[in-house]
């Protein structure tokens, strides 16, 4: 059984203008001590598909799924006690933007014993000394005097890094790291992925990464899957994904890659992914696609089977070579 597992996910947002189905039939297994990574460029539906199994969603979003279960769990079936439990503790997550996520009225050390106090029960000295051990953990130094700082002194590093030690300080069995180094300096982008590679290695926690940068992909990933306008378009092994892209639009984030240029200029994916009032019929990524032809751009794409090396698409770039 997985430790989490997602059939035919949607999210849809009521809006001033309509219905915006932000997921659309997603897909998605993570087992235990699996590193799995979601890519793909803004708008992509990434982080709202995390965000509907953490139950983070407004109450404008309708969240509907075939199977949505942590564990034994079914997430939909949860009591409200339950699912607070739950969260914080067995599922957590990094959010994007660490210095709008961390409570600027608390001091650091008052956010981490919080969790610490709900999930676990501890008293104050159990909690100061718990969370000067994280706060070691993910490497930041006189962790004693960090305590009694709050989030306006902090880095935008260290500040992560918090955001780190608040979300493994219940040691979850689940981690969901959304974006963990957007805005970071590259040297700290390296130290942030090392710490959450590290620690998922140490802990057997699932990780999974959400994140647009097919570096970090290859650096700390074993699965990928690759979601376009709120659709999951491929899914394979890290290796595979590298060495034959399946769908067009995977081949063209990996051909945007500075490291695989091959003129003085980066070639790029023209236009931007579809919203609420562009959505085109057929398949979704077919205004961007220089392979596309009539059938796709009047008819969808039949939903893939979940077996790695699939792609939702009707001429895989695997097909085209082999009949080719």
């Amino acid at each position: 059984m997985p430790l989490l597992e997602i059939r035919n996910l949607s999210v849809t947002f009521a809006t001033a203008a309509g219905p915006f189905t932000a997921v659309d039939g997603v897909d998605l297994d993570v087992d235990g001590g699996e590193v799995v990574a979601i890519v793909g460029e803004s708008g992509s539906g990434k982080s709202v598909a995390m965000l509907a199994v953490m139950g983070l969603l407004p109450k404008t979003a309708t969240v509907t799924a075939d199977c949505l279960t942590f564990g034994d769990e079914d997430l939909f079936a949860l009591s409200p006690h339950r699912r607070r439990s739950l969260i914080g503790k067995d599922i957590a997550m990094i959010f994007q933007e660490p210095m709008s996520s961390l409570n600027p009225c608390f001091s650091v050390g008052f956010q981490i014993g919080e969790a610490l106090k709900k999930h676990l029960g501890m008293d104050r000295a159990a909690r100061r000394q718990r969370s000067v051990e994280l706060l070691n953990e993910v490497g930041i130094p006189e962790p004693e005097r960090r305590l009694a700082a709050f989030p306006h002194q902090l880095s935008g590093g260290m500040s992560q890094r918090v955001m780190i030690a608040m979300a493994i300080s219940c040691r979850p069995k689940l981690l969901i790291a959304d974006e963990p180094t957007t805005a970071l300096d590259v040297t700290i982008q390296a130290q942030i992925l090392d710490l959450l590679v590290t620690l998922q290695t140490e802990t057997g926690m699932g990780l999974v990464l959400i994140t647009h940068s097919m570096g970090v992909v290859a650096e700390t990933a074993q699965r990928v899957v690759v979601q376009y306008a709120g659709q999951k378009v491929e899914q394979q092994l890290v290796g595979g994904l590298f060495a034959k892209p399946h769908h067009p639009y995977t081949v063209a984030l990996l051909d945007a890659l500075p490291d695989r240029a091959t003129s003085d200029r980066l070639p790029a994916i023209p236009g931007v992914v579809p919203g609420q009032g562009d959505r085109p019929s057929g398949c979704l990524f077919n205004p961007r696609c220089t392979f596309a032809t009539e059938v796709c751009r009047k008819v969808a794409p039949p939903k893939q089977p979940r077996a790695l090396g699939s792609a939702r698409c009707h001429y895989p770039r695997n097909a085209r070579q082999e009949a080719a």
